[in-house]
């Protein structure tokens, strides 16, 4: 069969390399040689790091290998990293979630009424309150208890929900649990979080309760990659929503859950649509 009987394709090409002369004029040159359209082109050249960031989307008829072959090559030769993947293909996600519903609530009303580019294979809790939710949403649910004792059982269990339902992304949806650094590596780049931005500040119990004591003027949400460092990883996502004297403290945990769930909403797309690249313990976003 020729390239030219083949329906053609809708491509997303993400791709990172050391900054140099010629990057976009080759890419752009194999793509056209390949009977590419791009139709959406974004770049950036970091002068700290002296990386190149690019995401192309292009429609082509060119068989997927034929694509991988050529982008092999050229990557070789720019010391290049690069994905290539179906534009809005959904991405296998698994939620990790303990009681709080509304991180997971958003996601799944998301994937079902907005198109995010999301499958929900599996919710992993270590508490039975979300079942109902993901029962509703049609997700299976798998508890899986967490004790100091449990721990490392518990995560090898969640390792082989990755590996048996094939999955590409986890997000930790108020998840109230602590990744070990062993978790954090193998998951490396496809581990999500949301947690509130009071951080340093006001830890532990009753973050809100404590932030409307010290009368704080804004409230926030950050969604960042999971590393072994806590709540440290590249930041994707932030978001803010400022408040006054006149809020009592049950108004800032509703506002926080409103914030929280914009920003991992945001975060999780972004990822999906393969807009986000790292860039040492920073992100690039081509929004």
């Amino acid at each position: 069969m020729s390239s030219a009987t083949i329906e053609p394709t809708h491509w997303v090409l993400s791709l990172s390399c050391p900054d140099r002369p010629g990057i976009v004029h080759a890419v752009a040159g194999l793509l056209a040689e390949h009977g590419g359209n791009i139709t959406e082109s974004q770049q950036f050249g970091d002068p700290l790091s002296g990386l190149f960031f690019m995401r192309v989307q292009v429609t082509a008829s060119t068989p997927r290998d034929v694509l991988t072959s050529a982008l092999t090559s050229l990557g070789g030769a720019f010391d290049m990293q690069w994905t290539l993947d179906v534009v809005g293909r959904p991405v296998r996600t698994l939620v990790m979630g303990s009681t709080a519903a509304h991180c997971l609530n958003d996601l799944a009303f998301r994937q079902r009424s907005e198109n995010l580019p999301i499958d929900l294979v599996a919710v992993v809790s270590n508490h039975t309150a979300l079942e109902p939710l993901a029962s509703f949403y049609g997700i299976p649910f798998h508890h899986v208890p967490v004790t100091s004792a449990t721990k490392a059982q518990a995560e090898g269990r969640l390792l082989e929900l990755v590996q048996e339902l094939d999955v590409e992304l986890v997000v930790l949806a108020r998840y109230m649990q602590i990744l070990s650094d062993d978790l954090c590596r193998a998951l490396q780049g496809r581990v999500i979080n949301i947690h509130h931005s009071f951080l340093p500040s006001f830890k532990g119990a009753r973050p809100y309760a404590q932030a409307h004591d010290r009368g704080v003027k804004l409230i926030g949400a950050t969604a960042h990659y999971v590393t072994g460092e806590l709540d440290e990883g590249p930041i994707i996502e932030q978001d803010v929503e400022r408040v006054d004297h006149s809020r009592a403290v049950e108004d800032l945990v509703a506002l926080g859950q409103d914030v929280e769930r914009r920003a991992l909403a945001r975060a999780v797309r972004w990822h999906a649509e393969h807009r986000v690249l790292l860039d040492g313990h920073r992100t690039i976003v081509f929004k």
